[in-house]
């Protein structure tokens, strides 16, 4: 499993770990056994930001810096204020998703934390690897 980030730029890395968590509790009640994640994905121009790279240090996971054209190409409806750079739709989905490969699907979707500034979506693919 993958869980994608979006976020803006006041993010904090705990509105991040706060909407992973509620993200990974939806996905875990679809499950048989608990989520166990691979890695964190966002887009490229975003994976540097201090708070998401604290969250991958501090989760001991991989970052996936998703290409703005993968993001966009993901086959996803329209949100309202998400950046036509993102493809106009979630980017933690979009990320998720992209990064997770083809065929994946949401296993969680869009979750927002409780200040506004950040969302995150889990996608699960059973049939390949994850993107690296």
């Amino acid at each position: 499993m993958v869980a994608g980030l979006g976020f803006r730029g006041q993010t904090t890395c705990q509105a991040l770990q706060q909407v992973l968590a509620q993200a990974v509790r939806a996905a875990e009640r679809g499950q048989r056994a608990p989520v166990v994640l691979r890695a964190l994905a966002t887009a490229e121009d975003k994976c540097h930001h201090p708070a998401f790279v604290q969250l991958a240090a501090e989760q001991g996971l991989p970052v996936h810096a998703v290409p703005l054209a993968l993001l966009a190409a993901q086959d996803l409806p329209p949100r309202d204020r998400v950046p036509a750079r993102y493809g106009s739709h979630s980017l933690a989905e979009a990320a998720a998703l992209a990064a997770a490969g083809q065929g994946a699907v949401l296993a969680a979707s869009r979750h927002i934390s409780a200040d506004g500034s950040a969302t995150a979506a889990i996608a699960l693919n059973l049939s390949e690897p994850p993107v690296t």
